[in-house]
């Protein structure tokens, strides 16, 4: 009986993407004559939804390591359960990250290793064999790009709500995302914005290891001007809805990243082989 708060959170698990999907399935419309487009308030109840999930399998990780490592069951005081099934119920936060109704507040990144799921980083090896190197010295800071070749693909331009400079292809592609985001989720898409996008610099804490940022194959964005923390495993509601739209056009999230860094969107290894292929690199 003692275990009994485990399989009751195993058992809200297993339900709760059966809830999900109703959700899902309930607040979506029928837009354009095809295809089904999820409001704010769905698109930000889904992701509370995730947030939930996720603290449940915190917990039952963390109630099964302690009745492991107890020595005496007999001793071991009953942990708390609540009943999250009364939705009056005055809920204790579980971590600093409740959830709140609102694209910038700051949430756990869940299954963070296996994001990004059939696409692959391109190296700093593989863009350099690929586009060139940007400029021969590097240090932490941005300098300019001297490399001639490299420098006629890329474009300056505006796009969606931000201003760009990156490869031509890149910002084409950038624009099929942010309109996809503006049919579907207008809120999230008058909140974003850029803390930049062509940096040529190495990566920093390296020696001579190129960003992908001195290419002009990534962006960083945030929501509402404010900036995400690097490297703190957790990043802003609206970064986790932006990730879908971004994985559907073939860009990397960086909140896989060993170092986290989920301000940061990139071209995968993958579209980039696709437009070398087509000619438009």
């Amino acid at each position: 009986m003692r275990q009994l708060p485990v399989y009751i959170l195993a058992a809200a698990i297993l339900l709760a993407p059966g809830i999900w999907f109703a959700l899902l399935s309930r607040d979506s419309t029928e837009v354009d004559g095809g295809g089904a487009a999820v409001d704010s308030g769905a698109r930000i109840e889904i992701e509370m939804l995730r947030q939930q999930i996720q603290m449940l399998h915190d917990r039952i990780d963390d109630m099964e390591t302690r009745i492991a490592l107890r020595p005496d069951p007999s001793q071991e005081e009953l942990l708390p359960y609540y009943d999250r099934s009364d939705p009056d119920a005055d809920w204790p936060r579980d971590t600093e990250n409740q959830i709140l109704d609102s694209y910038t507040q700051v949430v756990v990144i869940p299954s963070r290793r296996s994001l990004n799921e059939g696409m692959s980083v391109a190296s700093p090896r593989f863009l350099e064999d690929l586009l060139g190197r940007p400029r021969e010295d590097l240090s932490d800071t941005c300098q300019p790009m001297t490399n001639p070749d490299l420098r006629d693909l890329l474009v300056l331009d505006d796009v969606g709500p931000i201003r760009v400079h990156m490869l031509a292809p890149a910002v084409e592609s950038l624009g099929r995302v942010f309109s996809e985001i503006r049919r579907a989720d207008p809120d999230l898409y008058d909140r974003i914005g850029t803390a930049g996008s062509l940096c040529v610099r190495q990566i920093r804490g390296t020696i001579n290891r190129l960003s992908s940022h001195s290419f002009g194959t990534a962006v960083d964005l945030n929501i509402d001007g404010r900036l995400d923390a690097f490297g703190a495993g957790t990043t802003q509601l609206g970064l986790t809805i932006l990730a879908d739209f971004f994985a559907a056009e073939g860009w990397i999230w960086g909140a896989a990243f060993g170092r986290e860094d989920s301000m940061h969107f990139e071209v995968s290894r993958e579209k980039l082989l696709q437009w070398r292929e087509e000619g438009r690199i």
